[in-house]
């Protein structure tokens, strides 16, 4: 019987190809299969860095079916990687099915980090990074949205969300009637060619953003409430 292989959860770049570090270069080369979202776009950054494998779809809607034989192969002793579209597997992509797969057969389960549009947002932001929340896609039903602005509402810590452009402006509607005007910070095709970021409070960004169709990935993050925040919370001049 082979030994057990090992299962690699590589970060890929959020937009510039050039984001892609060695180790995860030198491990999509070595391992004997690759599982990926689109084998579409998977492949244009696979021929940039020169790379052939054997592509697997691994997407929501087969995520746990797609998981089991991923774990068959690791445990006969292949090596996987396992890539999203843009970013950190698991991290609002699919990942985590997988991974708790491959701890509970006890396979060797290795991450590759690298680029994720939430810490990207995060530093670029000029809003607190010593704590935050990552609160991703927020569902499409409007009670379960609410209820989970309601609940970090009070929260301190800074708020970060994934939002799709044609939803953008009832999250801005949203966070104003449920958590009041706040500071943020729009972070729109971060790395990309048209790369924008746009700093106000949220009612004056929803002014700027009237009539505007955005297109791209969109990370919002959001201040947390300055009234729980302590004086020595505060950044020191």
């Amino acid at each position: 019987m082979n030994s057990c292989g090992t299962l690699y959860l590589v970060a890929t770049p959020i937009g510039n190809l050039d984001d892609i570090t060695y180790r995860a270069v030198k491990v999509l080369a070595g391992v004997d299969f690759i599982a990926c979202e689109d084998t579409r776009k998977s492949g244009i950054l696979l021929k940039h860095l020169g790379i052939r494998k054997p592509l697997l779809s691994y997407r929501d809607f087969n995520e746990r079916r797609v998981a089991e034989r991923i774990i068959k192969r690791i445990m006969t002793g292949e090596d996987g990687a396992v890539i999203c579209d843009a970013g950190t597997p698991a991290i609002s992509d699919p990942g985590f099915v997988v991974a708790r797969q491959a701890i509970a057969e006890g396979v060797k389960l290795v991450a590759i980090p690298g680029a994720t549009a939430l810490a990207a947002a995060l530093s670029v932001s000029g809003l607190p990074t010593d704590s935050f929340i990552f609160l991703g896609f927020l569902p499409p039903r409007a009670g379960k949205r609410k209820a989970i602005l309601a609940s970090v509402a009070d929260r301190r810590e800074t708020l970060i969300f994934y939002e799709s452009p044609h939803r953008l402006h009832r999250l801005l509607d949203e966070l104003v009637a449920v958590l009041g005007n706040r500071q943020a910070a729009l972070c729109r095709e971060l790395t990309k060619k048209f790369e924008e970021i746009i700093r106000l409070d949220i009612e004056k960004m929803r002014e700027q953003l009237e009539g505007r169709k955005l297109k791209g990935e969109i990370t919002l993050v959001v201040e947390g409430n300055v009234r729980r925040r302590k004086f020595s919370d505060t950044v020191d001049e």
